[in-house]
C-alpha cells in the first residue's frame, strides 16, 4: 500500500492547525483549544502532572490551570503526514526563565469538522 508522507497540501492544512493551536495555548484561549481536541471520552493527554482521559477531562484542566507564565518558545519542531487524514506533531520548547527542555506530542487526526488532536503528551527533562 502506498501512503502519501508529507503531501504538501495536507502538511500546510496541519502546520496551520498546529500554529492555532500554539498561539491558543500562549495566550490560554480555551474556546479554540476546545475546539482543536477531539471532543470524545477516547481523547487523552498526558501532562507533566498529570493523565487525563477524555474531552471532558481536558477541557476541565484547562478552566481550572493558572492562566499566567504560558509563554513558551518552540526550539525544534517536526511535523509528518501520513495519508490525507492524520499527522504527528512533535515539539521542543523552553519557557522564560527555565533551563528545562519541555517535550510535546501530539496525535492529529482529519475529523469531519476539522483537523483534532486526538491524543497528546507533554514532558519535561531536567
Amino acid at each position: 500500500m502506498d501512503i502519501a508522507i508529507n503531501d504538501p497540501g495536507v502538511l500546510a492544512e496541519v502546520n496551520q492547525a498546529f500554529d492555532d493551536y500554539e498561539q491558543a495555548l500562549v495566550s490560554n484561549d480555551l474556546a479554540v483549544l476546545d475546539r482543536l481536541f477531539w471532543n470524545s471520552p477516547q481523547t487523552l493527554r498526558y501532562g507533566a502532572a498529570e493523565n487525563l482521559y477524555g474531552y471532558d477531562a481536558i477541557r476541565a484542566f484547562r478552566q481550572g490551570r493558572p492562566a499566567g507564565n504560558l509563554a513558551r518558545e518552540v526550539t525544534a519542531r517536526a511535523i509528518t503526514t501520513f495519508g490525507a487524514d492524520f499527522a504527528v506533531a512533535n515539539i521542543e520548547f523552553r519557557r522564560p526563565g527555565s533551563d528545562r527542555t519541555g517535550r510535546q506530542s501530539q496525535t492529529w487526526v482529519r475529523m469531519p469538522e476539522g483537523w483534532r488532536v486526538v491524543a497528546a503528551h507533554v514532558s519535561l527533562m531536567a
